[in-house]
């Protein structure tokens, strides 16, 4: 007779898993409340959400556990904690968005929340483990969800952004699937840890396997993280997303496949095998200059501002290269500051929407942006804000990011990536300021087509004023957000 197994409740330590049981348990509640009562209206589900995002962002901050929990699967260091808290803000300001489109019928729907905190509970589980097998769940939870969130906005363009980025995610996950079982095969275990101290006790023997393995999951992430080659599918769902959408998967889903690409490639940068840097670098250099020169020719700000997010995100994993503490402390840095700005460029894009198409060939060109100093000086000077920020121009928050990813650069011995960071950003200021020429030293084109700032709510304009306040803020509180990060990067050990 086999003796049944018993199992200490303590020792699962499910506080653990408590932040991702609250966004799934939120939307399950709102499925529940829309099944008892109906036509409710939008507002509810938003508070309900919000509500809900709070809790969880609560338990996330409040988290005093041990490291791990749930049979081992969640990791929950500085680094899960870190991530999550970037995750559920700027989802928090995401959803506020909502809140000011009454003619996007998506936001009808009590689905939309429901499979919004679906997403993030998927996000959350992908940055709280070291398992190949639980970054999997997570990350398809997360990606089914948003390819129906971005189908949801009922326009042709969103139903060919969510099929290609399905396709391409199907891809991604195919890729992923692979690359974890070579390792598993190799190792015996689909736990980053464990094999990591396999292949160290092996002394990485098995190296063209090893190769197999690596590229695959270089792949998959690439494909999340919308790095060169991979990139093909980002400007198309930009572009068909609505701006708010946009904005959201050049922050979120990114952050989240940062997370477990630093815990991937950890294992590899710290045995210096030397290979694997080679590959990274090459994929760095490529990511944040391509990009970059497509940005260039772009016509519609959309499209412009998809191309410079993959630049950024090369940027970016410059850092997980790097491999350094400073680097990975710089990874949060960076990433904070271009949540902020960035979702705010596309909120902006959000308030000053096209009522119509009728002249133009795409739904937010530059020409539409023609002389709106003097149409709107509010929106003009908002917009103009965000992007100096994100061409990296001082005192605004990115500065700060790109200034400190360029001296962990420096200080980790890598001069020339430091320059090629510097080059890209010097270009990267051209077609920002393309957009800034057009608003201030262009003649308005046609007035009646573009809605402004005097135009939005109340909690649309709360949103923006946040993030313009965050962009201008920085000088003041970057050094206490430094230490905050530094103090969760260094429990975490890296």
């Amino acid at each position: 007779m086999i003796d049944p197994i018993s199992i200490d409740f303590a020792s699962l330590n499910l506080a653990s898993i408590a932040p991702m049981m609250v966004a799934i348990v939120g939307a399950l509640v709102i499925l529940c409340v829309d099944l008892m009562t109906k036509n409710l209206d939008k507002s509810l589900y938003v508070m309900l959400t919000v509500l809900f995002l709070l809790v969880d962002l609560g338990a996330v901050l409040g988290y005093n556990g041990a490291v791990r929990g749930f049979f081992d699967l969640m990791l929950m260091d500085g680094i899960a904690i870190l991530a999550q808290a970037i995750i559920i803000i700027a989802s928090g300001l995401f959803i506020l968005l909502s809140l000011s489109q009454q003619r996007f019928h998506e936001y009808k729907y009590p689905e939309y929340f429901a499979l919004f905190l679906f997403m993030i509970a998927g996000f959350q589980f992908m940055t709280s483990t070291d398992s190949l097998i639980l970054i999997f769940v997570g990350l398809e939870t997360a990606s089914l969800s948003l390819y129906t969130l971005i189908a949801m906005h009922n326009r042709d363009k969103s139903t060919e952004a969510a099929i290609k980025y399905f396709t391409m995610g199907a891809v991604g996950a195919g890729f992923f699937a692979f690359g974890s079982m070579v390792f598993y095969g190799l190792t015996g275990s689909v736990e980053l840890g464990q094999i990591s101290q396999s292949l160290a006790a092996s002394n990485f023997e098995n190296m063209p396997m090893i190769l197999v393995g690596v590229v695959f999951m270089l792949g998959a992430l690439g494909f999340k993280l919308s790095l060169v080659p991979f990139h093909i599918w980002a400007p198309d769902v930009y572009e068909g997303s609505s701006a708010a959408m946009a904005g959201y998967i050049s922050i979120v889903p990114k952050i989240a496949t940062f997370i477990v690409a630093l815990r991937f490639f950890e294992i590899f940068l710290a045995a210096d095998i030397v290979w694997v840097e080679y590959v990274l670098y090459g994929v760095v250099v490529i990511t944040m200059t391509l990009p970059n020169m497509i940005a260039l020719v772009q016509t519609d700000i959309k499209r412009m501002l998809a191309y410079s997010s993959i630049s950024h995100a090369g940027f970016v994993m410059g850092a997980i290269l790097i491999g350094t503490t400073q680097a990975t402390q710089g990874i949060f840095l960076y990433w904070t500051l271009f949540m902020f700005t960035n979702l705010g460029a596309f909120a902006m894009l959000w308030i000053n929407r096209a009522k119509k198409s009728d002249g133009f060939q795409s739904d937010h060109p530059f020409e539409k942006f023609s002389g709106l100093v003097k149409i709107s000086p509010i929106s003009a000077s908002i917009m103009g804000l965000f992007m100096l920020s994100l061409a990296g121009v001082p005192p605004f928050s990115l500065f700060w990011g790109k200034m400190y990813l360029l001296g962990a650069a420096i200080n980790g011995g890598y001069l020339i990536l430091a320059l090629i960071m510097a080059l890209n950003s010097a270009i990267a200021i051209y077609y920002y300021l393309k957009l800034i020429v057009y608003m201030f030293l262009h003649e308005p084109k046609d007035d009646d087509k573009i809605q402004f700032m005097g135009n939005a709510n109340n909690m649309l304009r709360v949103v923006v004023g946040i993030s313009a306040v965050a962009t201008i803020g920085a000088v003041f509180y970057i050094e206490p957000l430094l230490e905050l990060i530094s103090y969760y990067v260094q429990i975490s050990g890296y």
